[in-house]
């Protein structure tokens, strides 16, 4: 009988101690284990800097004969959807630089914007592009090559684009340049180093 008291004894008092080392010791290790991580992570995002990559915007040289390429700081997306977004936020809003000229009117946004398996992408903007356009075959041509050549030439993936105005398919903005099927880049267009 004393054997027996004394090994329950001994099994009552180790599952004592069991229970309290994890409510005591245990428990509260493996509980701040998992919320470290966490508060690094938040920690570390927050204090984080934003990142940008290097893309060409482009604008009108001064005599609006071609287009010049500029180099700018582009944040950076997870996606190439949601860079070719940013490429065009930063196309449509950035101001040109002193010596070139926005072929984009003002107050033109950008909808939205898809690409396809084939590499196409379609480019929706609001209407102001087209409704507040200044007319001229040029003109039209630089506008609609400003927004095909920040695609193109800044992601690789993208070989044509098509602009569409308020969620349609257009014939022209302004009368000139075809609009209903994607536009590969025209090098032509580019300002040469003997024309800077």
């Amino acid at each position: 009988m004393n054997r027996r008291s004394a090994a329950l004894t001994i099994l009552v008092l180790g599952a004592a101690f069991v229970v309290s080392w994890l409510l005591f010791v245990g428990l509260p290790r493996w509980y701040a284990a998992r919320q470290q991580p966490a508060s690094t992570t938040a920690g570390a995002t927050a204090g984080a800097p934003r990142r940008t990559i290097k893309a060409t915007l482009f604008y009108a040289t001064p005599d609006a004969q071609h287009l010049s390429g500029v180099e700018r700081d582009v944040e950076l997306a997870d996606s190439p959807l949601e860079q070719a977004q940013r490429i065009l936020d930063a196309q449509l809003r950035d101001p040109a630089p002193r010596d070139l000229l926005s072929t984009i009117p003002s107050h033109t946004s950008l909808r939205s914007v898809y690409v396809t398996d084939r590499g196409e992408a379609y480019v929706d903007l609001s209407p102001e592009v087209s409704a507040a356009h200044p007319g001229g075959s040029l003109n039209e041509i630089l506008t609609v090559y400003t927004i095909v050549h920040a695609l193109t030439a800044n992601l690789p993936a993208i070989k044509a684009v098509q602009i569409l105005v308020d969620g349609h398919e257009v014939d022209t903005l302004a009368g000139h340049v075809d609009l209903r099927r994607p536009l590969l880049p025209i090098p032509a267009l580019m300002e040469t180093k003997e024309e800077s």
